[in-house]
């Protein structure tokens, strides 16, 4: 498995007539394990620890790093090396098709046009998307397009896939589709999500509080830390 490792990582924001905005703060870990899962209320945090590890913002304070690779100074090479998938996938949809949202992933590596296509219809019949790929995007049902999403991503083989939430938009049959999908790649898988049934299936639970790491652990105990968290039981 890949290591991520964050070394006394902080993340600050300039807000309008006020002090900076602490998002994160002192936070120390390394990641290698190959699911693992980050939970949290709203606004806690658990966005910006994802977004720092494939260097979509850079610490404030700190350092993060993916196999020793800088994601502030390295930031190209530790993207080919993670894949991120948001929460909204028309966030990352960007052409009016999904067979042109593979190929425009491929176009880096793959030069030659004809290979470049049949490259992307092998990756969207891999995630039945094949039927569907001559469709608008805005013609694809929510699970349809957040599948698109990860095949867009998983195109190119990143070796960490990074996922926000994936499952959030998503009703139930297809939530628990993606899931499945999830916990099959090959792939090292760092994801938060408010679905604790999908967290348990993890490796390893962080528990994201108020910009901080409150808890780290199995996931039995880190769920069970995290409810009683929710709910007022546990003090600062």
């Amino acid at each position: 498995m890949s290591l991520v490792s964050f070394d006394g990582v902080s993340v600050s924001v300039p807000v309008p007539g006020q002090d900076r905005k602490q998002l994160l703060s002192g936070i120390d870990l390394r990641l290698n394990e190959p699911r693992i899962a980050v939970i949290g209320a709203n606004g806690s945090g658990k966005s910006t620890l994802l977004r720092l590890i494939n260097g979509l913002i850079v610490p404030s304070r700190g350092e993060v790093t993916v196999n020793g690779l800088s994601t502030r100074s390295q930031g190209s090479k530790v993207r080919r090396r993670v894949g991120f998938v948001f929460t909204d996938p028309l966030s990352q949809l960007v052409m009016p098709t999904g067979r042109e949202d593979v190929e425009l992933s491929l176009r880096a590596g793959v030069r030659d046009r004809s290979s470049r296509h049949a490259a992307a219809e092998r990756v969207l019949a891999d995630f039945g998307l094949l039927e569907l790929a001559d469709q608008s995007i805005y013609d694809l049902s929510g699970g349809e397009r957040q599948l698109l999403a990860l095949a867009t991503v998983l195109a190119v083989s990143p070796e960490i896939l990074v996922a926000d939430e994936p499952t959030t938009l998503l009703d139930l049959r297809n939530g628990i589709r993606i899931g499945r999908l999830l916990e099959e790649l090959p792939q090292q898988l760092i994801f938060s999500t408010h679905d604790l049934d999908l967290a348990a299936r993890a490796d390893r639970i962080l528990v994201i509080d108020d910009g901080k790491v409150a808890y780290d652990g199995g996931p039995e105990a880190a769920i069970g830390f995290y409810r009683k968290l929710a709910s007022g039981g546990v003090q600062h």
